[in-house]
């Protein structure tokens, strides 16, 4: 109402001014107008919501990328809405992952969703031309707590982010004709079930995403940072160049037990033995995708074919069930140059399990870790240290 007074008093009086001072007036009032206009606006996680609209699915009919968004959500701290939208097309992006379903069904996972974001937002620090994207696969249920819990979570941010929500099934569709021969060698129970496929979209994420997606690291939930999110990104830095992926080594003697028969065939294999010199496997709880390198690679390519995994299955004996985690394993002790090792920092597991499973005498050998720890990995829901 303000506005409108305004206009009408300089319109009531423009007969008894000279031309300059009509001038002046209406570029008074036009001031005014603005001020309102757009000092009123303000950009925060709610308000700057988009949708990608279903006629962008058309522009890939021809292509195997999965749909990349359900529901993108921007956000940015209030102390900086004022650098403007013009940014928004230079920004450079940092991409990560977490699997996200079920979280609605359980207070534990909850918990642990609490623990990893309010610590990545404590730590996490990023230029004025930078931007963190979240990334969450999830289900209908799972989504909807997490659009509720993360303006929460990332209030005190000091970083540029998105929010960006895929859909389970979706991907699950995609990722199933991939994986459905390795899910036999690396899944709990027989046979190869259509849910496990997600729980291999690691391995074979630069088949389904975008070809604009180049980098992307892929967390668990159960993970407390202790230092910058920015710093695990720049280890994609120091990949030597025939590797794809970065990844730490397993801290438990997971891989000893599971190579069993090939290490009683084989004893003077460093498969399954300890570090510095052992081959002790992988964890996948942190991961740095580099997923332009991974479609480049003929090698890596090649061992998603059938019959190259069940070669190496054959050759180690290898039956294990913890996805991912065990194909990245099974092909790291064939082929080591596609691997950057993660120091044990940025991963450091916290679960003894095997400690009173049978391996109490070598365990503190897997498990030790020297360095700065930079994350903290709660596996088996071990409790993780206070700050």
């Amino acid at each position: 109402m303000g506005v409108l007074r305004v206009l009408s008093v300089a319109m009531g009086r423009i007969s008894t001014f000279r031309s300059y001072q009509i001038m002046l007036l209406l570029a008074a009032a036009l001031a005014v107008v603005a001020f309102y206009y757009f000092g009123s606006e303000k950009q925060n996680f709610s308000s700057t919501t988009k949708r990608i609209k279903e006629t962008q699915a058309s522009h890939n009919t021809n292509r195997d990328d999965a749909d990349l968004s359900i529901d993108i959500r921007s956000g940015r701290p209030e102390s900086r809405t004022g650098t403007g939208d013009d940014l928004e097309g230079k920004l450079s992006r940092f991409h990560a992952l977490m699997m996200f379903t079920k979280v609605d069904k359980s207070l534990n996972l909850q918990q642990k969703f609490q623990v990893v974001m309010r610590s990545m937002a404590k730590h996490g620090r990023f230029l004025e031309d930078e931007m963190l994207v979240l990334h969450y696969v999830s289900d209908a249920g799972s989504q909807e707590l997490g659009e509720k819990m993360l303006p929460e979570l990332l209030l005190d941010a000091t970083f540029r982010y998105e929010v960006v929500f895929h859909n389970v099934e979706a991907l699950t569709e995609k990722l199933f004709p991939i994986v459905e021969a390795m899910q036999k060698h690396f899944s709990a129970g027989s046979g190869a079930y259509y849910s496990d496929a997600i729980f291999f979209l690691s391995v074979a994420m630069h088949r389904i995403m975008p070809a604009e997606l180049k980098r992307i690291v892929q967390l668990d939930l159960d993970l407390k940072f202790r230092s910058n999110v920015r710093d695990l990104f720049q280890e994609f830095n120091h990949f030597p160049s025939k590797a794809v992926i970065g990844i730490a080594r397993e801290m438990q003697p997971v891989y000893r037990h599971t190579f069993w028969q090939y290490r009683k065939e084989n004893p003077k294999s460093h498969v399954g033995d300890p570090p510095p010199d052992g081959l002790p496997g992988f964890n996948s709880g942190v991961m740095l995708l580099n997923l332009e390198a991974m479609r480049r690679s003929t090698l890596y390519n090649q061992l998603l074919e059938p019959g190259r995994i069940a070669q190496l299955a054959e050759k180690y004996h290898f039956r294990g069930h913890l996805g991912d985690q065990d194909f990245f394993t099974m092909i790291g002790m064939e082929h080591r140059e596609l691997f950057y090792p993660l120091s044990c920092g940025w991963n450091r597991q916290l679960c003894t399990w095997w400690r009173e499973h049978g391996y109490g005498d070598v365990f503190q050998l897997y498990y030790h870790c020297d360095g700065p720890v930079h994350i903290y990995h709660g596996n088996c829901n071990s409790p993780i240290p206070d700050d």
